[in-house]
């Protein structure tokens, strides 16, 4: 599933074409994706100015004219073609196949930008913004781990008194928001911290951060940070806006290098499987 690099790499690429442009016509051809779109969404959504594109953890938000919010969310295999896709170095043609166009934006800018997901486990959702902050989808996520509030503190007060792994805790969305699977490992290692350590671990005995977690913290940040300059991650699904492909899977330190030497030691990465996930990491180098 995207993470949040992949994420915000498709929301940098909707935005030439969405933000800032009205939708003359939305044209829904199947309803049934993870949960079935809304009778009425066409209509909510016919006219209506997209005034921004936001994210929050591994969705994406679209402020419309009318005060409502669209929130999509790409699911196991969704992407959006926009209407004259630019191959570039690393392109890699997506689905064309209209079995699996399920959402179509028509703009009044002249762009056609369509939602594509032949596993059908994305979603398309329209929420009054007043309401946003009770919206079941988003009440429960944690902080942004790029933005400006998230620090050490933060971490180690989520983490203070967790009997979880370092591990499940950072694919625990309510602790942070849209870390999953990839860049945990990738930033674990950084951190030089095992993922079988405990969470409790980074905070001290009142709660505050100790090195740990500012070594964490700095690691989440560079790794989500890098890994959206590389247009994030592609291993089965993901695409960019303009169909090319994310690149960062050739920076993995330890992820999928179960075998392999670890870059930081002459030690070999190891490949262990918490709650039910697999995780990559260097027994030597991550204590």
């Amino acid at each position: 599933m995207p993470e949040l690099p992949e994420v915000e790499t498709v929301r940098r690429g909707l935005a030439p074409a969405m933000e800032g442009a009205r939708i003359s016509r939305v044209e829904v051809r199947h309803r049934g994706l993870r949960w079935p779109i809304a009778k009425d969404f066409e209509k909510r959504l016919d006219g209506q100015t997209i005034d921004g594109l936001g994210r929050r953890a591994k969705y994406i938000l679209a402020d419309l004219s009318s005060g409502d919010v669209l929130i999509m969310h790409l699911g196991m295999s969704g992407s959006f073609r926009i209407d004259k896709d630019t191959p570039g170095d690393f392109h890699h043609d997506r689905s064309k196949d209209v079995a699996h166009d399920h959402v179509v934006f028509h703009m009044a800018n002249g762009r056609t930008v369509t939602f594509n997901d032949p596993r059908r486990f994305g979603s398309m959702k329209i929420v009054a913004r007043a309401k946003l902050d009770d919206e079941k989808l988003l009440k429960s996520i944690g902080p942004e781990p790029l933005g400006n509030a998230f620090d050490a503190a933060m971490l180690a007060a989520a983490c203070a008194g967790k009997k979880t792994s370092l591990k499940a805790a950072l694919l625990d969305q309510r602790v942070v928001a849209g870390i999953g699977n990839i860049y945990a490992c990738e930033a674990l290692f950084r951190a030089r911290l095992s993922p079988k350590r405990l969470a409790s671990t980074i905070a001290d005995r009142k709660g505050g951060p100790n090195e740990r977690a500012k070594a964490l913290v700095d690691a989440i940040k560079a790794v989500l940070n890098d890994a959206i300059k590389a247009g994030g991650s592609s291993l089965r699904d993901h695409r960019q806006a303009d169909g090319s492909l994310g690149y960062f899977q050739h920076n993995f330190q330890v992820y999928d290098r179960e075998g392999q030497k670890c870059p930081g030691c002459k030690s070999v990465v190891k490949r262990i499987v918490q709650n039910g996930r697999s995780t990559f990491y260097c027994p030597a180098c991550q204590k």
